[in-house]
């Protein structure tokens, strides 16, 4: 039998993400997403976490930060393990394989991305813009600028 393994969600990240190096020397970046769903008069969210290595994580770490709207591409992955008191945990994640900036977001909504640009990223698929001017989309800026007019230059990939 075949099988798939693969995870499509759209939220707001719940915290900033945390970038660690492994023993093998990849970055490996963490962070939660929100995700709500509204149907009739109710709303509920799901909380998820995700890891991103290589690369991936390290554009996640310097353009997100709390609050901020990502749309992710990935898979699920179990983790169990034995806590302090000997007790086994587990949960269930997802592995990042592509991602895209979805504007402000946050305290941010609404301002510095009037184009509606939108950035991409994944492993093995290159980086692209979509959206926008260069000086009103993108929402990477401190001021919601587009890409390359940052002071510390273009992003480099």
């Amino acid at each position: 039998m075949a099988n798939f393994n693969k995870v499509i969600m759209m939220g707001n990240l719940t915290r900033d993400p945390e970038m660690r190096t492994s023993q093998s020397g990849t970055q490996v970046v963490k962070f939660g997403m929100a995700i709500s769903r509204k149907f009739k008069d109710q709303e509920t969210t799901c909380f998820v976490d995700c890891t991103a290595f290589g690369r991936t994580g390290e554009v996640i770490q310097q353009y997100m930060n709390k609050g901020k709207p990502i749309f992710v591409e990935g898979r699920l992955e179990f983790s169990s393990w034995q806590d302090q008191d000997g007790n086994k945990r587990s949960k269930l994640g997802v592995i990042v394989e592509r991602f895209e900036f979805l504007g402000q977001g946050g305290q941010g909504s609404g301002q510095g991305n009037q184009g509606g640009g939108q950035a991409s990223y994944g492993g093995g698929g290159g980086y692209s813009q979509q959206g926008g001017s260069s000086n009103q989309g993108g929402g990477f800026g401190d001021q919601g600028g587009g890409f390359g007019q940052e002071a510390e230059g273009e992003i480099p990939f």
